[in-house]
């Protein structure tokens, strides 16, 4: 009977319906044949095969034995002795591939795998493996806050122990004392049951050690560890470290000099990110990225049975909100999507808390970076949740909104008395910030809105008065509103009806939890506010412009704007809301006249309409471009710049159309300072914002892309021209029809896209961009008839193994040329590869219409490489004439004129080497070698020696045109008749000539 195959030992915990996965596969291979090598053999025997295996195979024989010291504590410590005598990196792939493994696969591991992994850890630590800390930091990650279960509780435990018995080596690392301090810290604040006093005393006494000690080092720590060690300032050790860092600074360390110093430097992102298992960090950062608003709900019922289901994980809120705030900010077309935005997140997590001290710590998080916030040095991203949590929640949960600013403005006198100024001057930079940023555009609907209290919106006025209303009835936004001095404000002094003569209207009940609804219908409930931060008399036009959004409705607003006029920045968040769910621009390939007006009835347009001079007052004129600049910074709208240029087309072709008189419309002019005079306003290169603006453009619709081409290259050329960034938009955009379009409009000279200037430059960059588009730019130099001098300076440098597509359009445009003496000696500078056929291909192409003229060049290439040596009796004219100083070198001339013989000796036709010219320079250069080089080259110094001379390749070309095709004439006279032909071969002219005088 067949012996059944031993099963491997298992590293994950699968179920019954689990497949192995890739990763256990491919250590199961490993260990497989690890066990092949060692299986039944002597130590010594086992020893030396691991040897011989680990020369051809490194890493799998490296992985078995790491997959036999996790899974065999049995024979571990053997196994780990001859892995350190065996291994060729000091380990190195054995800790990136275990690095890899934890933060993979951690939680999935046997009980029996974490216990190894702790010991291979120790024993790591001990042998002072370099790399090993790095393995720490990524255990430290999933030795998770809010989690008291046996598992989580017995590694925190074990890489306590690991730390205080290898404080030697740990304080070496001050990075990883930093991350210990900072983990430690964090996790004391959940060990506070009976059952963990023990622990939680001994994580005291090392972490208060630790920070003594290396106070310089923690310090880099920044705020957030502060806010950790107030969290445990009640512990005795603790409060006074407290007593020291508010009392006596210096007797922790000579340059501290006070708590502020920690307060004013940000937490590096590392620590933030690593109070989140990576587990989580996936979970979260997939929520933020790629789930779509109103679909949400239950992948947050999934995280919260998953995550923050026990009493324990309320704390977890406070780390997860700190992660979203200070890690995860999305880009710019992320926050325009309808993926579901970080407000909305925290917004969760803040009303799914049902601890007191949680929900207080959770708000702390989410403003910590509020207190002491500096426009220098911190990131406006840090602060825009908390106001956009406090600004949407308004509508559907005005508690969370009142409670956050009820903590907003208790935070100031609470914080830290000594330093409630510092805390206020910092909340109030974070606001001016926000308004500044636009990241909303008025504050006063979120501080003055009828749904807070009287006595907290009393607070609020009191505590931010300089961004409530002023006396001169102007809001945060800066704009007066018409009518407002006549309307109740509704203070805490003015008189009011009484409760019980009070006849309220009667309650209409409406569902205003707007958690399922699309990310766009959200948008739209704020519309009141866009309209109510223009003048009075403009907001029925921005009510109109808000239903309608069409062209019609914009201009009869911008008509209106005169006396009193909008601020640009009101004008601007009008116009964002409104073009933010506008379609994209988009045409097709041909245009139709009415096409084109058609796309014209966007709202946008009618802006463009008001920068052309002479269609509007001065004043009008530049309100529009001081909003256009506004909603440049914002960068919400990405399709004004093309939007524009598209316009700037739109009216150029219309006003042609409209003349005519051919001269007339020949003097047409397109109004290209109009986006030039834009360009100033957002302050940006031309060349550079129009290439923003193509990538923009490339997003939306590659035919409008297209269609702007011709226009772009004629009216800004200087500009654009070579311009590097923009031909690769442009042509990692076109299709075939597209491409053959351009190629046309540049043959018929109505496009110049390239300039001989500096178009190495261009070529050089182009070298790494994908074949498609290489070979559309090939296309279009061609079609250019770009001059092989322009690519002369490329040629040494393209590499015939990475640059085929370059390589083989430089081919092709020397297929067309006649052979140069700058040409064969930049073709000649290439690098020697056995596979590069360029050269061999060049010059053997050439052979056939002009073989004595490539002789001449590549002999005279050859006898200047030995200048001391060269006959001076034959003076070559200038253009054949080869500085001798220059490159090549007489090595790299012989190395490519032995891939020519090989050639030749394959196609039996050794004629071009032995021509006068080739056999004196061949000998001259025998002569001046070394002895090396001789033996290097000998077969091709061998044909300098040769006394026949073969008739040449293009004489026998004229041969088998000029004989009549009679085989009485191939007898025994042959050789005669071919000396006779040979005789008149002097000028040499192209194939087509040839045939011709045939």
């Amino acid at each position: 009977m067949e012996q059944a195959k031993p099963k491997s030992p298992r590293l994950f915990v699968c179920t019954a319906i689990e497949n192995k996965d890739e990763i256990e596969e491919r250590y199961e291979r490993a260990y497989n044949f690890f066990q092949s090598l060692v299986a039944d053999c002597s130590e010594k025997e086992a020893h030396d095969a691991l040897n011989n295996a680990v020369c051809k195979n490194h890493e799998d024989v490296s992985l078995g034995m790491l997959m036999s010291i996790l899974t065999e504590p049995h024979i571990a410590t053997k196994c780990y002795r001859d892995l350190t005598l065996i291994t060729r990196d000091g380990l190195t792939s054995v800790l990136n591939n275990l690095s890899n493994l934890i933060l993979e696969r951690y939680l999935k591991f046997q009980d029996t795998t974490r216990n190894q992994l702790l010991w291979l850890v120790k024993e790591m630590i001990k042998n002072a493996v370099t790399g090993v800390d790095s393995i720490c930091w990524n255990l430290m990650r999933y030795a998770s806050g809010g989690d008291i279960t046996p598992k989580n509780i017995f590694l925190v435990e074990a890489l306590l122990d690991i730390y205080i018995d290898n404080r030697t080596w740990l304080d070496k690392f001050p990075v990883l004392v930093c991350m210990v301090v900072y983990t430690y810290l964090r996790l004391i604040e959940d060990h506070n049951i009976p059952q963990l006093m023990a622990l939680r005393q001994k994580e005291v006494n090392f972490v208060i050690a630790l920070i003594r000690e290396h106070f310089n080092e923690v310090l880099t720590l920044g705020r957030d560890l502060v806010r950790l060690l107030q969290n445990v300032a009640r512990i005795p050790e603790f409060n006074q470290l407290w007593q020291d860092i508010l009392i006596n600074p210096k007797s922790l360390s000579p340059t501290f000099n006070n708590v502020m110093q920690l307060l004013q430097t940000r937490t590096s992102r590392r620590y933030l990110q690593s109070r989140l298992t990576p587990d989580m960090e996936r979970k979260l950062v997939f929520l933020t990225s790629q789930v779509r608003f109103g679909h949400h709900k239950k992948y947050q019922e999934w995280f919260q049975r998953q995550y923050l289901a026990t009493p324990e994980s309320q704390s977890l809120r406070s780390d997860m909100i700190r992660f979203i705030v200070g890690v995860i900010h999305p880009t710019n077309e992320l926050l325009c999507s309808d993926i579901i935005p970080r407000w909305a997140v925290i917004g969760w997590l803040l009303t799914t808390c049902t601890s007191n001290v949680a929900a207080s710590n959770a708000k702390l998080a989410l403003f910590y970076d509020w207190l002491f916030y500096d426009p220098e040095k911190d990131n406006i991203m840090n602060i825009e949740p908390a106001i956009l949590v406090m600004h949407h929640s308004m509508r559907s949960h005005p508690a969370v909104t009142a409670t956050l600013l009820d903590f907003l403005c208790r935070i100031i006198p609470n914080f830290y008395p000594p330093f409630a100024d510092r805390v206020k001057q910092g909340i109030f930079n974070s606001l001016q910030q926000i308004i500044e940023k636009r990241v909303l555009p008025n504050l006063q609907p979120l501080f003055d809105s009828p749904k807070l209290d009287r006595e907290l919106r009393t607070t609020v006025r009191e505590t931010f008065k300089e961004f409530c209303s002023n006396g001169n009835g102007e809001g945060v936004s800066g704009n007066r509103d018409e009518g407002s001095d006549d309307l109740p404000r509704g203070g805490p002094d003015e008189p009011a009806f009484s409760d019980d003569e009070d006849d309220p209207p009667p309650i209409i009940a409406e569902d205003t939890d707007d958690d399922d609804l699309p990310l766009s219908e959200v948008r739209a409930r704020e519309r009141p506010e866009l309209a109510a931060a223009l003048p009075l008399l403009l907001r029925p036009f921005a009510e109109t412009l808000l239903d309608e959004r069409s062209a019609a409705a914009a201009t009869a607003l911008l008509d209106a704007c005169g006396s009193p006029m909008p601020t640009p920045a009101a004008l601007a968040d009008l116009f964002v809301a409104v073009l933010q769910e506008a379609p994209p621009l988009k045409m097709s390939r041909n245009p139709t006249p009415a096409d084109l007006e058609s796309i014209l009835n966007s709202p946008v347009f009618s802006m463009f309409h008001y920068l052309v001079p002479g269609n509007s007052t001065e004043g009008r004129r530049k309100l529009l471009l001081e909003t256009l600049k506004e909603i440049h910074s914002q960068a919400t709208v990405p399709c004004v710049g093309y939007c524009l240029l598209f316009y700037l087309k739109v009216c150029y072709e219309r006003e042609k159309r409209a003349e005519r008189d051919p001269v007339k419309k020949r003097n047409v002019k397109f109004k290209a300072d109009v986006y030039r005079e834009y360009c100033g306003y957002v302050e940006l290169k031309l060349a550079e914002s129009i290439a923003d603006d193509f990538e923009k453009c490339q997003e939306s619709d590659a035919n409008v892309l297209v269609w702007l081409i011709p226009d772009v290259y004629r009216e800004y050329k200087d500009q654009v021209q070579n311009h590097i960034r923009l031909l690769h938009v442009i042509v990692s955009t076109l299709d075939a029809a597209q491409l053959q379009r351009l190629v046309c409009l540049t043959l018929q000279g109505s496009l110049m896209m390239f300039k001989s200037d500096d178009i190495t430059t261009m070529l050089s960059t182009s070298l790494g961009w994908e074949t498609f588009e290489q070979y559309c730019l090939w296309q279009l130099l061609t079609a250019a008839e770009i001059s092989v001098e322009d690519v002369l300076q490329l040629i040494p440098r393209l590499s015939y193994a990475q640059h085929a597509e370059a390589l083989t359009a430089v081919l092709l445009m020397l297929k067309q040329e006649r052979p140069s003496a700058d040409v064969v000696r930049q073709m000649f500078c290439r690098a020697l590869d056995a596979d590069d056929a360029f050269v061999v291909s060049t010059v053997m192409y050439w052979c056939q219409d002009w073989e004595d003229k490539v002789a001449d060049l590549l002999a005279a290439l050859l006898s200047t490489r030995y200048p001391g040596t060269s006959p001076n009796k034959r003076k070559r004219p200038g253009k054949h004439s080869i500085p001798p100083n220059a490159p090549p070198n007489a090595e790299l001339v012989l190395g490519h004129l032995e891939q020519i013989r090989v050639c030749c000796v394959e196609q039996d036709d050794m004629s071009i080497f032995n021509m006068e010219c080739m056999q004196k320079a061949l000998q001259q250069s025998q002569s001046n070698s070394s002895d090396s080089i001789k033996r290097q080259y000998s077969e091709l110094f061998l044909l300098a020696w040769e006394d026949e001379l073969p008739i040449s390749r293009r004489a026998r070309k004229l041969a088998s045109n000029s004989l009549p095709l009679n085989p009485s004439l191939h007898s025994s006279n042959e050789d005669s008749e071919e000396e006779e032909i040979v005789k008149p071969k002097q000028a040499k002219r192209r194939k087509k000539a040839i045939s011709d005088s045939d």
